[in-house]
Formats: structure tokens, sequence, C-alpha cells
């Protein structure tokens, strides 16, 4: 049994994109993988309709709360994954960066974050295959 990969979510305000894909890689990895998110500029309340999108999903990410990015979380974290926070994510050498190009869903209506969404569903989906062997999956 091999020690669950870490991975962090980071955007500027950890209030849409980073809790959407926190809440997609919680609820699809059944457990298999550690999940963190953090913003370089957190706002004090998640996205109200980022919440909704991923109601429809039946995932509830209502009762997160935007969290600093610190260095700390990205030190031990396996795999960083930044959306659209540019410089602002601290890299260190050893760990696996990827940078997803995804509109922020910020000031959006529903049906344009419903499209980031599925989005950031299908690249989860990804994540977990590359991380988590077939063979291991739950």
């Amino acid at each position: 049994m091999s020690v669950k990969p870490t991975v962090l979510f980071v955007c500027v305000h950890n209030a849409g994109r980073s809790q959407m894909a926190a809440g997609y890689l919680e609820a699809l990895s059944g457990g298999q993988i550690e999940v963190r998110s953090a913003g370089s500029q957190p706002k004090d309340q998640i996205n109200p309709v980022a919440v909704q999108a991923m109601a429809e999903e039946g995932i509830d990410i209502a009762g997160n709360t935007p969290k600093v990015l610190t260095v700390q979380a990205v030190q031990e974290s396996d795999v960083v994954i930044t959306m659209g926070c540019g410089d602002a994510c601290p890299i260190y050498p050893g760990k696996r960066y990827e940078d997803w190009q995804l509109d922020d869903p910020a000031g959006q209506g529903i049906e344009s974050v419903r499209i980031i969404r599925d989005d950031i569903r299908g690249r989860v989906e990804n994540l977990i295959a590359e991380l988590v062997p077939a063979g291991e999956r739950a």
C-alpha cells in the first residue's frame, strides 16, 4: 500500500476553480488522494455559483472556506495544479506542476460556470487515472 499522493489546487481567490477541482477530486478518488486547495489572495467566501454548479453534480462544497496559500502546503504536496495565478504560485524543485488554463467563474452565470465545471471534471478524471493505478482503485 503506497502513501496517498497529495494534490494541491491553487488559484488566486480559492473561491471557484480550485474549490470545484478539489470537490471533484475528493468525490471521485474515493479517498485515495489527499486533496488541498488554496489561493494567493483568498476571498472571504466561495463563489455561490460554483457551489450551485457542484450541487447539480451531487457534490457539496458550500461548507469549504477559501484558504491562503502557504509555503508549507506546497512543500507537503506531490502535485501542484495552478489555475491562472501565474507568478503568485511558488515553485519548488521535485514537485509535479501543471497549469490548467480555465476561465475564471467569478461574476459569470450558471451556464458559463457549468462549462468550466465540466472541463474541470474531465481534467480531474485524467489526474486520478495518472495518480491511482487502475488495480489500486477502490
